[in-house]
């Protein structure tokens, strides 16, 4: 991967949104408590869930537990992209790995992650 710039052709696809940051906690009741106190609302799993989604306007505050101490993972940052296979091939076109392929997630978004080269993972994704 180079330093220059790379203008997207009108073929390729393209980013179009923050969707979500997914944040980790060692305990997913403590920190649903504290979001619903902040007046959080709740569209996906909960409490007693490894994965919990408070809906933040049209975005998403994820929390996913993590139970290692301490917490290697600092979070995730999900972007919303317009073809997430496209997506998927240009970052491979572009000396991009990604570390698997798209799929389909239970809570209907397709997806893929990569790694930063500061170690970020990054999410694009698209509802289903």
């Amino acid at each position: 991967m180079t330093n220059e710039r790379m203008e997207p052709s009108s073929g390729d696809a393209r980013v179009e949104s923050l969707s979500a940051i997914t944040l980790a906690t060692r305990d997913m009741p403590r920190a649903v408590r504290f979001y619903e106190a902040l007046g959080f609302r709740i569209v996906h799993g909960g409490a007693s869930e490894a994965f919990t989604s408070f809906a933040l306007g049209s975005s998403f505050l994820n929390l996913t537990t993590e139970t290692h101490a301490p917490i290697h993972f600092w979070g995730r940052v999900i972007v919303y992209v317009s073809d997430v296979d496209a997506f998927y091939r240009q970052a491979q076109a572009r000396g991009i790995e990604p570390q698997f392929a798209p799929r389909d997630a239970p809570w209907n978004e397709r997806y893929f992650h990569l790694t930063d080269p500061d170690g970020h993972e990054l999410s694009f994704a698209r509802p289903l």
